[in-house]
């Protein structure tokens, strides 16, 4: 502890120096999984990236110690040796702690255990004054409640203590072939009152035809149940094997998953928005380029090129939940006006004593602690960046007509006081004084859309097929740092130098044909 209390201590004599001076800054964590651009000045921020390691591991209490920088794969590798697991595990490795205390994070064992910041029991913050606090359910509770899913708003997230569950080596899954929205929905609402599944989630691949999975965690393969893996580059991508295996079945089928496979399914090919770089760079899609070029479809490595590249901004990313009254209606709206499949769905149940982050209002009022379905809406948008952003807000539109609610780690196009008519300022403001964190930024100037940003990834060079994304790969093979603001022109000349060169190497096959042609 002694390293992390070192650590804490600089980190609060730092935020208590702007805090003195009046001086806005940023929290830089190292990583995101976010997909809004985001750019760091040095001068101006918080650097926590030091903050990952797992500190302590209480068998008996079934509890971790981790600092907010953890990745899920580092705790999950750190938790197993002892035969514990997190309940909620994000289904990317890179997605830190932190980030799912702060974001509000819901996978598919949600439905049993809630958000992941539900099975948080105690954090350690600094505050924007550089005071350095505990917080709870039973001490500084409204602290602890309203830092959930307010992006690092209130304070800097430096330690938390997290339970933990019993875990198995296998995940028995069971995909259940569907024929409608309206079934699908139905089944996800009759798996999660079973409390003998641990997983439930389901792949929508058009309004006719989806699949609901639910698993179940266990140390035994049955008899006839076949071992399938996801993690090797030689294994196929999860959502084109549930394709697969169920395209000409309308019987469940089931198999045995490793644990780690299991958690990770969605790690290669980003679900399933990796596909949009294939066709980007006019590659074919088979499973000899998925596996050759393997290193590029991990989660990391996407995000890296995403934000580097900025093509995040000409692609619709946006998770959206629905009461199980409207989501039928949500996902025929969708398939109407965007039309691109497949679409995640995910039950969402938050337990007792939860509390939605910004306390959102629905469009009939205050929203209680109901079951959610998610809806995963992830692929490319309009060519213009006008038409781009009107499908946006006609989206956010359309949700909260229908008494939804968004995430906002994704893109948010909302004004100021559309956003907060949605959620709960005054709640907000209030806590904000209480524990001086007006210095930091405000949720919404955070989550918004950058509209200069917006309309650059539609204008000017950029626009050229294939440079932005060139320039994302050699960036991304280069290894600088996506978030910080480079100092070294050095650098950036050699990855525009390696982009120019890859470029070239691209446009021999278009340049070679017709020159061949004309020297016969």
């Amino acid at each position: 502890m002694d390293r992390h209390n070192e650590a804490v201590a600089v980190i609060a004599a730092d935020m208590r120096g702007f805090y003195d001076r009046k001086e806005a800054f940023r929290i830089y964590h190292g990583s995101t999984n976010s997909t809004r651009q985001l750019r760091y000045q040095r001068r101006k921020m918080i650097d926590t990236s030091q903050l990952t390691k797992v500190l302590r591991l209480d068998g008996e209490a079934k509890t971790a110690l981790v600092e907010p920088n953890v990745p899920m794969d580092q705790l999950v590798q750190a938790t197993l040796p002892s035969g514990l697991l997190p309940p909620v595990v994000m289904e990317f490795p890179g997605i830190t702690v932190g980030g799912g205390y702060a974001g509000t994070a819901g996978e598919s064992s949600s439905f049993k255990y809630g958000f992941f910041h539900g099975t948080v029991n105690w954090v350690e913050m600094v505050l924007a004054n550089g005071d350095v606090v505990r917080a709870s359910g039973t001490e500084r509770a409204d602290l602890f409640h309203g830092a959930a899913g307010t992006c690092g708003t209130l304070g800097v997230t430096t330690l938390l203590e997290i339970r933990l569950i019993e875990a198995r080596t296998f995940v028995e899954l069971t995909y259940h072939p569907v024929s409608s929205v309206s079934e699908s929905i139905e089944r996800l609402e009759g798996a999660q009152e079973d409390m003998g599944n641990d997983y439930v989630d389901g792949i929508l691949f058009a309004l006719d035809r989806a699949v609901v999975m639910t698993g179940r965690l266990t140390n035994e393969v049955r008899p006839g149940v076949k071992i399938q893996r996801f993690s090797r580059a030689s294994d196929p991508w999860f959502y084109l094997h549930v394709e697969r295996v169920t395209r000409s079945s309308v019987s469940p089928v089931t198999e045995a998953i490793p644990l780690v496979d299991y958690l990770f399914r969605y790690d290669r090919g980003g679900f399933w928005v990796g596909r949009y770089a294939y066709r980007y760079f006019l590659t074919p899609f088979n499973r000899v380029t998925r596996w050759a070029l393997d290193y590029f479809m991990h989660t990391r490595v996407m995000y890296h090129a995403l934000h580097e590249s900025g093509l995040s901004q000409r692609y619709i990313i946006q998770d959206l939940a629905l009461p199980r009254s409207t989501v039928e209606e949500f996902i025929k709206y969708v398939d109407r006006t965007i039309g691109c499949y497949p679409l995640w769905l995910c039950s969402l149940r938050p337990r007792e004593g939860d509390q939605l982050s910004l306390h959102p209002h629905s469009a009939s009022g205050p929203r209680g602690l109901e079951t959610l379905v998610n809806v995963g809406v992830w692929g490319p948008g309009p060519t213009t960046a006008s038409e781009f952003v009107e499908l946006n807000r006609a989206l956010e539109r359309k949700v909260r007509e229908l008494s939804g609610m968004k995430w906002l780690y994704a893109h948010a196009y909302y004004t100021r006081d559309e956003f907060w008519s949605i959620y709960d300022q005054p709640w907000y403001e209030a806590l904000r004084a209480k524990y001086d964190a007006a210095s930091l930024p405000n949720v919404y100037d955070k989550v918004v859309v950058d509209p200069a940003a917006q309309r650059d990834a539609f204008r000017g060079l950029w626009r050229l097929w294939p440079l932005r994304g060139l320039y994302g790969v050699a960036k991304t093979l280069l290894g600088s740092d996506y978030l910080l603001e480079s100092e070294s022109r050095t650098r950036r000349a050699l990855a525009w130098l390696f982009g120019a060169l890859v470029l070239l190497i691209s446009l021999v096959p278009f340049v070679g044909r017709p020159l061949a042609s004309a020297l016969r």
